[in-house]
């Protein structure tokens, strides 16, 4: 199929209603009349429009989001409590301090992954697809385990996906005999990943929403321990949050803290003290349009899912959160549901591989959140347009702060595309699944420009990518301009956007627009590059275009290297064609990967314009439409 579509591409053939240029250049785009000068933005138009400067997001400043209003006395009591005053002291100072128990059993409306939970009935950690027997697992602070693993078992994500997996009284024996190998080897705090604040954040936060699992055995001096670990961790929590990583980590943290406050005796101390730091934490995670600063949907549905437990928490209780609680979640929704495609699942975006639409739908569900997806999230800073079951996700905004940064990527100006279903353009995605089934040698590849759909030069990344997740010098200002306008008989929706990461170093800006019709049938884009100063430098300088296809695409090349015909798995067939410019450069297909919703690599093929072009400016315009 793919061969006869790319014989017909050679032919220059073009569907019905549309202009055949092939007689005059067998490289042009093939544009019907009325439509023909939508394509192309020149350099004057890019400085004539109308446009939004973008840097790094900023923290949310939003005058209404603040603590729960307490009067005098309770503030003294906050006050006293994070000065290292005990619980017992301010709430019963002439009692005995009281035993630790937990004073209500949680419901949480999170699912868990039940394949995940099988495994541990079985006797294995199951992790982004790696299996880890139990016996073998060394749980102490001085054991090397990659990242995933080590948020699974010591943060015990593992207790929720036990939970899904069969009724509890066939899951206690498996939570109990893990909790007590993890005890046995974690005694005492110590450096090391199990006492990293993030961890510990989530490892108290599981416990005491999952607690029947590790409480409901017959073994009275098991449940005693664990009750103690349980107040000790919240003890060790009040005296280390401030250490956190960064603002997620410090969240979780606060979360743990005030999960505690509200489940162990004598906790309104801690509860005070817990919510004001949570609240004052989330507003230094979280931007004003409700995207996290890290820029990354994981980091997002992580903040989602904790403030749903800690929301559980407080119903256990019979309180009602904090009125900023179900702000701050009515804010993260909608950005995360801009990532969401088309088939329900997530775009490949800052080290996110394609989480299930099955996850997501369950966090969405879980946050009682009824909403839809922004289409301009201008601080988080993706860019969305959606027509007739296909989805554009453009990341049109500067990449996050170092700080911030978490798998950070040199991702400004990709895009992904989704029709009906079938994902066409990605992103390689899944660098924070490193150390499951994607190996930790190519983190930082997957991090890289190249593993984008977009343009680089010379083989650089547009900002620098440095090791753990974090980013260099780069891009620091995009200019977004978003629009509708007519396209034949039809509207379309365009985005440009310019970046100027590749300024200091080649003297250009790269400026991406994209024209998708309305009924997502037809993808414009040109990539143009213009001289940052007054004049562009002279010479030639090396230049790539990549779009990573979707899995269980099969591509075709026609023989003038200028357009490919893509055949997908649901019978539909697809056509790209680069358009006569002055940029140069031919088409090429090339091996690549792309990392799905389990964490697995899967092989894929990616089509890349590439070649020499001026230092001193130049332009590609190219078309993918459906055909038929």
């Amino acid at each position: 199929m793919v061969d006869a579509a790319a014989s017909e591409l050679n032919r220059g053939s073009a569907p019905a209603g549309d202009t055949d240029n092939s007689a005059d250049n067998s490289s042009a785009i093939p544009l019907s009349d009325d439509a023909s000068d939508a394509l192309v933005i020149d350099a004057e138009d890019a400085q004539t429009a109308k446009r939004e400067t973008l840097e790094p997001g900023r923290a949310l400043a939003i005058a209404d989001f603040a603590p729960p209003s307490i009067g005098a006395g309770e503030k003294l009591i906050r006050l006293a409590y994070r000065l290292g005053v005990p619980a017992s002291t301010l709430t019963s100072p002439f009692s005995k301090p009281a035993k630790p128990r937990l004073l209500a059993t949680v419901n949480s409306p999170l699912p868990g992954d039940r394949a995940a939970g099988v495994a541990l009935r079985a006797g294995h950690f199951l992790v982004h697809g790696v299996k880890a027997p139990i016996t073998q697992m060394d749980f102490s602070a001085k054991a090397r385990l990659t990242p995933p693993f080590e948020r699974s078992v010591h943060g015990f994500a593992w207790l929720r996906d036990l939970s899904a997996s069969a009724p509890r009284e066939q899951c206690t024996q498996t939570a109990e005999r893990v909790m007590t190998e993890w005890l046995n080897a974690n005694e005492k705090p110590a450096k090391g990943a199990p006492w990293n604040v993030e961890l510990v954040g989530h490892r108290l936060l599981n416990w005491l929403v999952h607690a029947p699992l590790i409480l409901s055995g017959n073994k009275p001096h098991q449940r005693t321990r664990t009750i103690e670990a349980i107040a000790e961790t919240a003890r060790w929590l009040d005296r280390n949050v401030s250490k956190a990583d960064d603002r997620l980590g410090e969240v979780a943290g606060w979360c743990g803290i005030t999960a505690a406050g509200l489940l162990l005796p004598e906790g309104h101390p801690r509860r005070l003290f817990g919510e004001a730091g949570l609240i004052r934490a989330l507003g230094d995670l979280v931007a004003d349009d409700g995207g996290v600063l890290s820029r990354s949907p994981l980091a997002q549905m992580d903040a989602i899912g904790l403030l749903i437990d800690v929301s559980a928490c407080y119903r256990a209780r019979e309180l009602d959160p904090p009125e900023a609680l179900g702000t701050m979640l009515d804010l993260l929704v909608p950005p995360l549901l801009t990532l969401v495609h088309a088939d329900g699942a997530l775009g490949g975006w800052q080290g996110a591989g394609a989480v299930r639409a099955s996850k997501l739908a369950g966090l969405i569900e879980a946050s009682g959140v009824r909403t839809r997806p922004l289409k301009d999230v201008r601080q988080w800073g993706y860019q969305r347009i959606a027509g007739n079951k296909t989805t554009l996700q453009f990341d049109a905004a500067p990449p996050p702060l170092s700080r911030h940064a978490r798998a950070g990527c040199a991702s400004t100006l990709a895009f992904e595309l989704c029709a009906g279903g079938q994902r066409i353009i990605v992103n390689c995605g899944g660098a924070a699944f490193a150390g499951g089934q994607v190996p930790a040698r190519i983190e930082q590849g997957l991090r890289a420009t190249a593993a984008h759909s977009t343009l680089t030069l010379e083989d650089a990344n547009s900002t620098a990518v440095h090791i753990n997740g974090k980013l260099g010098a780069g891009v620091a200002e995009v200019e977004v301009d978003r629009k509708a306008l007519r396209l034949g008989q039809g509207l379309a929706t365009r985005i440009a956007a310019s970046h100027d990461g590749y300024a200091a170093r080649f003297g250009l800006t790269h400026q991406r627009v994209l024209i998708m019709r309305e009924d997502g049938s037809e993808l414009r884009g040109e990539d143009l590059l213009t001289p940052a100063g007054k004049k562009g430098k002279r010479g030639k300088i090396g230049f790539a275009i990549r779009f990573h296809i979707g899995p269980g695409i099969e591509l075709g090349l026609s023989e003038d290297k200028k357009g490919a015909g893509l055949a997908l798995p649901d019978g539909s067939y697809w056509q790209f064609r680069l358009a006569a410019t002055d940029g140069g450069g031919t088409l090429s297909i090339e091996e690549s990967m792309w990392v799905d919703g389990g964490g697995r690599p899967q092989p894929i093929q990616q089509l890349v314009i590439q070649g020499m072009t001026s230092r001193g400016g130049a332009s590609f315009s190219w078309l993918l439409k459906k055909m038929g």
